[in-house]
């Protein structure tokens, strides 16, 4: 009946076991703490099951018939405890790799994996002190335990069960287990006792002195070869130049000399540090740890770099590739233009002024393009901060180049228009002078006056401008100027004046023939202007300045008055204001 009473609670725990387990199966998108529970859970009812077959065992014992041997109860009874064994992993105590025991009985609430936590941290504990002795460890006997330990310390407490699980005794067992303690105790103080403590301060102030040492003949060989070695350097008289730029001259040479001899040495030291602070930390086992930290600290990032670098390196022969071809190409539109701007190679309609701003052009849309098929293959290239930074650098540019833009357009649109050129006199608002520079940007006029005045091409494209030359060159620009005379005089006479005063005029065409329009009569005087043709913008304001003299000398000689009647009305007996004649 007992028999039958035990047999039906270890199939109802087997039971509850593998409906747990197959809870936990079917529940791995869980969260974390529920899995943890569901494990503890298991772990807790496999314990039961494994003291329910133990006691199971045990009671089967004291049933079983009295004339059988021992050996023969034995026998089954080791057989019973193996197949126990094969379906219960465990908990083993493992330190530095060694597997020291296993313990597969919990003592008393303790489970097995606490009990071999407490045994692991007790022999660290006495392994690691300075003096050990050893038979400090031995095993002390009750009734029920059989308690491993050294000193008033115990590390771990052999029971029956753990007995019957290696088919041994308790005293056995113990004995055993306290050797196998006493042994790897022994090695850990063989690592960090006393002795050890004193041969790692040994090595720490040898490898101090080491390095000191080292760090002295670094700094000695720096101080004596920097400058016989400078010296050397400077006997190399060839400045490195790129076209008419001298990059380095002698001066310069011995900075770049001083600098990398410089960090030459930094270099070199922090190799020795490399070595030699690892070497320190590695002298002691509580700090071994640090050593391989330390490494890597630099290690890791080195390694990172490395796998990066090689890794990247397909899409840097593809941006290379792509970098060269448009290189190439560029270089194919600027032979073009070059070619179309010289008059070599003419396009119908399209003018030579116009090859160099289409060149700079396709080329902007050429890098353009090929930056947009780089910028997938850049490193990091899809990250949000890379992105991110983007955006700002975008937004910002977009911001602050609205009028740089806006400056940009007008000067490519007029580029194109061809309102006027480099070298041509134009006239904008009350600005006059000779175009003496054309940018994306601004255009610059030289006045006669040798003032240079900067004009934004957006203000050129939104107010009238006047070009001189291309009118001169092409259909003659007609110079005017009005005289008013009095009614006293006959028409024909001030005509003939006008017309010989043109005449005389340097750079003032007779053909087609200068001409006289009569534009007003006004209360007081009769309005004459005077029209003559040039081709010689560039002279405008010496050519006005000739006629203006001459109209004076031939008016003055023929006795003409050129003053406002107004004057004449209020004469009383004045001579005419006349230069007086020489004669």
């Amino acid at each position: 009946m007992i028999m039958r009473t035990y047999f039906y609670k270890i199939l109802l725990t087997c039971f509850v076991l593998f409906v747990c387990s197959g809870i936990s199966a079917q529940s791995d998108f869980a969260v974390d703490s529920v899995t943890s529970e569901s494990d503890s859970l298991i772990q807790v009812l496999r314990n039961q099951v494994q003291e329910l077959q133990l006691q199971r065992i045990m009671m089967q014992e004291q049933l079983s018939e009295t004339g059988r041997s021992d050996s023969l109860r034995a026998a089954e009874r080791k057989a019973r405890v193996d197949s126990l064994r094969t379906i219960t992993p465990g908990s083993p105590l493992v330190i530095d790799g060694d597997t020291l025991l296993v313990l597969y009985a919990r003592k008393g609430g303790v489970y097995p994996e606490k009990r071999v936590e407490q045994a692991y941290e007790a022999i660290l504990s006495q392994g690691r002190r300075l003096t050990m002795f050893a038979d400090s460890v031995y095993v002390y006997e009750s009734d029920f335990f059989s308690d491993i330990m050294t000193g008033n310390e115990v590390i771990l407490s052999v029971t029956d069960i753990d007995a019957l699980w290696q088919n041994t005794t308790r005293q056995e067992l113990a004995a055993q287990y306290a050797e196998v303690i006493k042994a790897k105790i022994l090695e850990i103080h063989e690592e960090y006792g006393l002795r050890q403590k004193l041969r790692g301060l040994l090595w720490v102030a040898v490898i101090i002195v080491v390095q000191w040492l080292l760090i002295k003949v670094t700094l000695w060989f720096y101080r004596r070869w920097r400058y016989r070695l400078m010296r050397r350097v400077m006997r190399w008289d060839i400045p490195l130049r790129i076209r008419d730029y001298e990059v380095l001259n002698v001066r310069r040479r011995g900075i770049i000399f001083l600098f990398f001899f410089r960090m030459l040495r930094f270099f070199v030291i922090l190799m020795q540090l490399l070595v030699s602070v690892p070497l320190l930390f590695s002298v002691f086992p509580e700090t071994k740890t640090f050593t391989f930290t330390i490494l890597g600290y630099i290690w890791d990032p080195l390694v990172d770099i490395v796998g990066s670098v090689m890794g990247y390196m397909p899409n840097l022969f593809k941006i290379i590739v792509i970098i060269v071809c448009f290189r190439y190409l560029v270089k194919g539109i600027r032979y073009l233009s070059n070619e179309v701007s010289s008059g070599n190679l003419k396009i119908t309609g399209f003018y030579a002024d116009w090859a160099q701003p289409t060149y700079l052009i396709l080329r902007i849309l050429l890098y353009s393009f090929m930056f947009i098929m780089i910028w997938p293959l850049l490193p990091s290239s899809d990250s949000e901060i890379f992105q991110g930074v983007s955006v700002f650098i975008g937004v910002i540019v977009s911001l602050g180049s609205t009028s740089i833009v806006g400056n940009v357009m007008a000067g490519l649109v007029m580029t194109y228009m061809r309102p006027f050129r480099e070298g041509d006199f134009i006239r904008f608002g009350d600005v006059e002078g000779f175009v003496i520079e054309k940018t994306a940007l601004v255009t610059r006029i030289r006045t006669r006056k040798n003032e240079v005045i900067t004009i934004p091409n957006s203000n050129l494209m939104s107010a009238q401008t006047s070009n001189y030359t291309f009118a001169a060159a092409n259909f003659g620009i007609i110079v005017h100027t009005k005289v008013t005379i009095g009614y006293d005089m006959k028409h024909e006479l001030i005509e003939n004046l006008l017309l010989a005063s043109a005449k005389a005029t340097k750079h003032l065409q007779q053909k087609p023939q200068p001409f006289v329009r009569v534009t007003a009569l006004d209360d007081f005087y009769v309005e004459y202007e005077i029209n003559a043709y040039t081709h010689h913008s560039e002279h405008l304001s010496d050519i006005y300045s000739e006629l203006h003299q001459n109209i004076l000398d031939h008016f003055h000689e023929a006795g003409v008055e050129i003053m406002s009647p107004h004057i004449f009305a209020h004469r009383d007996n004045l001579e005419l204001q006349i230069p007086k004649s020489d004669k």
